[in-house]
């Protein structure tokens, strides 16, 4: 599926892709409107509706991801429910093995997502899956000088993975050569963005959710697990390089 010689960098997601995105569906979809039903004085399928409007009207920015927004917004401990639930968050089918054998391999492996730092930190800690990167990177912590000119000359913006110009400024912060990596994400408008910016591989994941219903196929190539592409990854015999 793969020229491994052709890629020196992957770029992981975290939630859909590394981690089953079951964790994130359940508290968003399940326990936030509970707990806001609750706290209201709502039934739970009028707390879904209400905040799925919410949800839907700061969604493919970077407030959607800000768990500090939402609890600014909805006045409750959003990252204090998470650690809760923290027993729910898993692995996906064969990432471990993979970001071990990729390890091995010498490439270059970064954790890019659009989650909150906190509940990035929350993650790496219940899995202790961040040695196996050589940087975890969130989001929130990435920002553009490219349009100063959008941002009254002087703020940098700050971008979604899905916004226009985020791996452009990636790229200024962990430096890789677009027409050798590969992303592997759960979301098309996160691989549509990628692409448009230059990203030559891209892979999609077929079933994010493990107790949801797959995703149709759309333009990119998608993965069941991670079996799949492990094919033809060659130990290195001197070691991972690290920047």
């Amino acid at each position: 599926m793969l020229e491994w010689n052709s890629i020196d960098t992957v770029l992981f997601d975290m939630d859909g892709t590394v981690l089953d995105l079951h964790f994130d569906n359940y508290f968003w979809e399940d326990l936030v409107p509970s707990r806001y039903a609750e706290r209201h004085g709502l039934e739970k399928a009028a707390a879904q509706a209400l905040l799925r409007n919410r949800y839907e009207n700061v969604k493919g920015t970077l407030d959607w991801y800000c768990l500090d927004f939402w609890s600014e917004s909805l006045d409750m401990d959003i990252a204090g429910m998470k650690e809760e639930v923290r027993h729910k968050i898993a692995l996906r089918p064969y990432a471990l093995e993979f970001l071990r054998q990729l390890r091995n391999s010498g490439k270059r492996a970064l954790l890019v997502t659009n989650a909150h730092p906190a509940s990035l930190s929350l993650k790496m800690r219940h899995t202790g899956i961040s040695e196996h990167f050589d940087h975890t990177v969130s989001s929130h912590t990435v920002s553009s000088q490219a349009f100063n000119s959008l941002a009254a000359g002087s703020q940098n913006l700050r971008l979604a993975k899905e916004n226009a110009g985020f791996w452009h400024a990636l790229r200024q912060q962990h430096p890789f050569d677009p027409q050798r990596t590969l992303l592997i994400d759960d979301s098309l408008p996160v691989l549509r963005r990628a692409a448009a910016e230059g990203i030559r591989h891209l892979l999609a994941i077929r079933q994010p959710d493990s107790q949801r219903a797959p995703l149709q196929p759309e333009e990119f190539m998608q993965l069941d697990d991670f079996t799949q592409i492990m094919p033809g990854l060659q130990p290195c015999g001197s070691g991972p390089v690290r920047d």
